[in-house]
């Protein structure tokens, strides 16, 4: 099996050099990049064709918003894992609109920040509850709520976005539910069709908006 092939957006260099020593002494990951900011991004990841980036919010020139928006006009199916702390709510919910696969915490342990690069590669949304709780708190503060609708979801649907909304990958949600992946994902696109939203964690937001987990 091939290796994994990570890059690193992160204008710390001593957090840089660390995130890379840790993915490439992982067995199954490899990092083919690093930059401090996302100047020009599209060009290098072009060239790199990673599975997955690790992309921090803040950084000068051009901030990981920025560079996640360019990202997925040119290249949308790279999973891109933004890097953030407890105060940055408002970005978190922005990067949800720009479409992030996941959020992982500057202050988590290696193994939970390892754990979250399979997991998204695995159709996984890594969000902590923490995270969840502070998007929703943006979206009462800074939003209209949405009138509660009546989605249709099914008895099964109902209980797969319970388990995204928990934060479990497509497999693990397979092995709850005694089901095959193939049909996971059939019933996650039919979430998504029924919530209209586009990924996991636009549903796991809109779960948690409108109480339908």
């Amino acid at each position: 099996m091939k290796n994994l092939r990570i890059a690193v957006v992160e204008d710390n260099k001593a957090r840089r050099e660390l995130l890379q020593l840790l993915i490439d002494t992982t067995d199954g990951l490899e990092c083919v990049g690093v930059f401090e900011d996302g100047r020009d991004i599209v060009q290098h990841l072009t060239n790199l064709r990673p599975d997955v980036v690790l992309m921090d919010i803040d950084m000068p020139h051009v901030n990981g918003i920025e560079a996640l928006i360019a990202l997925r006009a040119k290249l949308p199916t790279i999973k891109v894992l933004m890097q953030t702390v407890f105060e940055e709510e408002e970005k978190i919910f922005d990067a949800i609109i720009a479409g992030a696969d996941g959020y992982i915490l500057k202050k988590a342990s290696p193994d939970k920040l390892l754990e979250a690069i399979i997991d998204v590669t695995q159709g996984g949304s890594p969000m902590t509850p923490t995270i969840a709780r502070q998007v929703l708190s943006v979206f009462k503060n800074k939003h209209e709520r949405v009138k509660r609708h009546d989605f249709s979801l099914s008895i099964r649907e109902q209980e797969v976005l319970s388990y995204l909304v928990q934060g479990l990958s497509y497999k693990m949600i397979a092995d709850k539910c005694n089901v095959s992946y193939s049909t996971v994902n059939t019933h996650i696109t039919h979430i998504y069709e029924k919530l209209q939203v586009n990924s996991a964690p636009q549903a796991v937001v809109k779960a948690i908006e409108l109480n339908l987990k």
